[in-house]
């Protein structure tokens, strides 16, 4: 499903709110709990991360090393 940046702002401002009922384009939500409006959101911010591949992606890299060095 294609996110939008207005469903993740109304996201959002539930969770500031401390509200659990979310609506945007005509369309109501209920989560819940807070949990859910948070998952909501890494799943929001994820596939708009997805659909706009001009954003900048994070890597980590890690160096293990025993004897040696």
């Amino acid at each position: 499903m294609a996110y939008t940046e207005s469903q993740l702002e109304a996201l959002e401002a539930a969770l500031a709110s401390g509200t659990l009922r979310v609506s945007f384009e005509g369309r109501s939500v209920e989560y819940r709990s807070v949990d859910e409006i948070k998952k909501a959101i890494a799943e929001v911010k994820a596939g708009l991360a997805v659909a706009n591949p001009a954003t900048p992606r994070t890597r980590m890299i890690r160096v293990y090393t025993e004897k040696g060095f």
